[in-house]
């Protein structure tokens, strides 16, 4: 029994004693205000925004700020010293971004056009590790459900989509990005209709035919277009 209750203490705290707790406690909050102010020299930025430096800044300042926290052999001040370079080595590699456009697009990337008049960018596409259906669930969060709806779209360094609208008079029949129609892709043409290519979203009025090629991608796969207008 006194084995037993042993493990469970073991469990619960380790190799360490009941009197490392207030410790840990303290080193806990300490690392919390040295966080809240390294966060508040870094700027105002929300999560989305972060660049890939940014993100790396951030990680880089939770993995020094965890382990004062529950290491008694890592002291507070160790931790402080690695916020510092970290935070010094942020603000350098900010001014020379700002200063040099090829140092920012190496660092950062370039925005890239992913649809433009109703149809993918498919060349601009490819370059992106950008998964089909995180895309369309992207487009639908800012209400949109046909290409024919959208301008232009641009894939931001941040991973978040601007979108540009058709005006309602202007919008056309586009590739439908619901789920339950883009689902319904057919090679056979059996209804003389506006299609549009399930692979680039080139929209044509196709008549009748046992198998239809898109001229843009040559690829043979359509879904039924459509031209509602977009509900904000």
């Amino acid at each position: 029994m006194a084995e037993y209750f042993t493990n469970i203490e073991k469990i619960l705290i380790g190799d360490e004693d009941w009197s490392f707790i207030p410790e840990i406690m303290l080193r806990t909050l300490l690392m919390y205000l040295v966080v809240l102010i390294s966060l508040r020299v870094l700027g105002k930025r929300g999560v989305k925004q972060l660049s890939i430096f940014e993100l790396v800044v951030i990680i880089g300042l939770g993995s020094a700020a965890g382990d004062p926290m529950f290491y008694r052999e890592v002291g507070v001040m160790s931790a402080i010293a690695v916020f510092l370079v970290v935070i010094i080595s942020y603000k350098v590699t900010s001014h020379f971004v700002s200063k040099s456009k090829k140092f920012e697009i190496l660092l950062e990337g370039s925005c890239t056009c992913v649809i433009e008049n109703g149809r993918f960018a498919i060349e601009n596409f490819k370059k992106e590790a950008l998964a089909q259906d995180e895309f369309f669930a992207e487009l639908r969060l800012k209400s949109i459900s046909h290409l024919g709806q959208v301008k232009l779209a641009i894939l931001e360094t941040t991973g978040s989509i601007s979108v540009f609208f058709y005006k309602d008079e202007e919008v056309k029949n586009g590739l439908p990005i619901l789920p339950a129609l883009f689902a319904d892709k057919k090679e056979e043409i059996k209804y003389r209709d506006y299609y549009s290519c399930a692979f680039c979203g080139l929209t044509e009025l196709l008549e009748p035919t046992p198998k239809a090629i898109c001229k843009c991608c040559k690829k043979d796969k359509w879904v039924r277009s459509i031209n509602i207008l977009r509900i904000a």
